[in-house]
Formats: structure tokens, sequence, C-alpha cells
């Protein structure tokens, strides 16, 4: 079943010209603490995370700009202020997660923060006409500092040249916890073979899988819910009681996320490389 849903998801995860979104992809999803000070504020199919620190709030994935309304209420409905937004990481350039960057900034002030290598796609994103902004670049293992809270980059090129996830540590019942926010490992559905404008994607994609696997992760959330079990593990967090663990806690199933992405991939650039008749 799982399989399935993410096969749906990946469909229209495909890199797309700037467009309205895909139906239902808009639709609420209950806002929810994850751990510590990470909190989802996404829709059913778009995640967004909020990380809250005392001087301000980081917002990871700022998705359609018909998508904004979806995470102020979230927010709200926590209890935080979407105003205090000091800054917006955008991990990939894709308009399901980063056409609203200059809506939030007009709205928040935020600073937008994207990896050097995702820069130049991102700068295309022109809704409305208004340009993309980007206040700071980062490079692989630089880190950002807000409130006490700090985030590391990891570039994990593949799905597009830049892709940034961020690790962060989070701390419950007197344990620290190794967090994950991933970019995409998602390969399917791209042009593996013969792409002139990203001639390096098998390698880039090859390097990740196996640096995705090194990384030591606890708890991991990625850019859709489906991709890390959102409902499931949602509703087990809502069902926990005392001394129960959290749900988000799945370092096995990290792993066999990885396993499963980096098979998809295989497979498609074998199709590939027999439709080419290499």
């Amino acid at each position: 079943m799982r399989r399935i849903a993410v096969s749906i998801a990946v469909l229209a995860c495909a890199p797309v010209a700037l467009a309205a979104q895909p139906p239902g992809w808009n639709d609420p999803f209950p806002p929810h603490r994850v751990m510590d000070n990470l909190y989802y504020v996404g829709t059913s199919m778009l995640a967004s995370f909020l990380v809250v620190t005392p001087e301000g709030h980081i917002l990871v994935n700022g998705g359609y700009e018909s998508t904004v309304p979806v995470i102020r209420a979230g927010v709200e409905e926590l209890g935080f202020e979407f105003e205090d937004i000091r800054m917006l990481l955008s991990v990939h350039a894709h308009p399901d997660h980063a056409e609203a960057d200059a809506l939030i900034k007009e709205l928040t002030g935020a600073d937008v923060v994207t990896s050097r290598a995702e820069a130049p796609a991102l700068r295309e994103f022109r809704p409305g006409g208004k340009e993309h902004p980007i206040d700071r670049m980062v490079e692989d293992g630089d880190t950002i500092t807000l409130g006490g809270t700090t985030l590391t980059a990891h570039l994990m090129p593949g799905h597009t040249k830049g892709c940034t996830a961020w690790t962060l540590e989070l701390e419950e019942d007197g344990r620290t916890y190794q967090g994950l926010i991933e970019c995409s490992l998602n390969g399917q559905f791209l042009q593996l073979v013969g792409n002139e404008d990203y001639p390096e994607i098998v390698e880039d994609f090859q390097a990740t899988y196996a640096r995705a696997r090194a990384l030591p992760v606890d708890v991991f959330v990625s850019s859709h819910g489906v991709f890390y079990g959102l409902e499931e593990k949602y509703e087990r967090l809502q069902a926990r009681g005392p001394g129960d663990p959290n749900p988000f806690v799945d370092p096995e199933g990290y792993l066999a996320h990885v396993d499963e992405f980096e098979a998809t991939f295989n497979r498609t650039l074998e199709e590939q490389r027999a439709a080419a008749g290499d």
C-alpha cells in the first residue's frame, strides 16, 4: 500500500514549470509537534516544518503561493505567530516547495536561505513577476543558528542539483535524538540518461544514497508526508499514552526508506538505459 502511495506522490514531484498545484495537495492536515521544537505545519501532501525558538522561528518549505494560507493557519493553531518567522529554508527548486518564497518573505520579512548550488534554479521562479529572494547561500556543512537552535546543511544532489537536507538535535524525556529534515531522494520520473542539463545526475544520486545511509538519524521527516509515513505516525501520536515511544523515532524506517528509493532509482535507470540502447 505504501509503495502505491509513493508512486502517486512521486509522479507529481517530477520537475514541472510553475503551474497550479495538483487537486487536493493543499488540503489541510492537522498541525502537530513532531518532537521538541520541531512542528508540522504543512498540507496533506506538501510537508512544511516550523522550528520554534525564543528569537523567532524557522520555516522549512514554503510550498505553492496557494499553500501559504494553510501553513499560516497551522502555525497559528499551534499558538505561534506567522509573522515571527525569521528564516525560510528553501530546500529544493521545485514549485511545490519553493514557489511561495517571495510571498512568505513579503509577509514576514524572513531571510530566504538556500544552497549555493540551488540558487540559479530558484531565481527562475517569478510567480506574478516577483523576483525570487535569496538572502543567504550555504555550502555543505554550513550551519544556521537562531534562538539557541542550530541546523546543519547537507548537500544531497540528485533530485535537484542543490537539494539540501538539514539536521538538528531534538530532545525528549531527557534524551537527545538526531533529527533530519530530508530534501528528497526521489529519482523516479526524472531524466537519468542523456540529461544534457544535468549530466552528473546519476553519479550525484548514487553518492547521495550512500551519504544518506551514513547519516546518524533517529527522527526523519521529508518533503512529502507520504515519504515518511506521516498519516500512520500521526495516528499513533494521537493515541500515544504515558511512557509510549514517540512514533517519529524511526531509525529502521529511515534506512528502509533510503533502500526503497535507491531501488526505485536503480530500476528507473535500468529502464532508461534499455530504452536508449545503452
